[in-house]
């Protein structure tokens, strides 16, 4: 394999990784909108519906990264500036702690 090759391949990997991960994450919020409108129907949540909801919005949050990129003007264009970002991030509990000389 060619040394050029390498990072296209490594960043179709890091995207295809995060499309999945975030067809997962849309796959187990399909539940959100019937919970949201109860009090519009008049209905109460219950604390099973309110800790449903805070899961939720966990998720939503874990989201957030890829909805403004589809989202904002030229969001696309910043799209491998965030996987790269993402992929960074997940790699922080694997090394250790940088120490100080003093």
């Amino acid at each position: 394999m060619k040394n050029y090759a390498k990072p296209i391949i490594s960043f179709y990997a890091v995207m295809d990784r995060e499309r999945v991960n975030m067809q997962r994450e849309f796959a187990s919020v399909q539940g959100l909108m019937p919970l949201l409108m109860k009090p519009r129907n008049r209905q109460k949540w219950s604390r099973e519906d309110k800790r449903e909801l805070a899961q939720h919005m966990r998720r939503m949050a874990k989201l957030s990264p890829y909805i403004a990129v589809i989202v904002l003007p030229g969001g696309f264009a910043i799209l491998p500036v965030l996987a790269w970002w993402l992929d960074r991030r997940r790699g922080r509990g694997a090394r250790p702690p940088a120490t100080r000389a003093s």
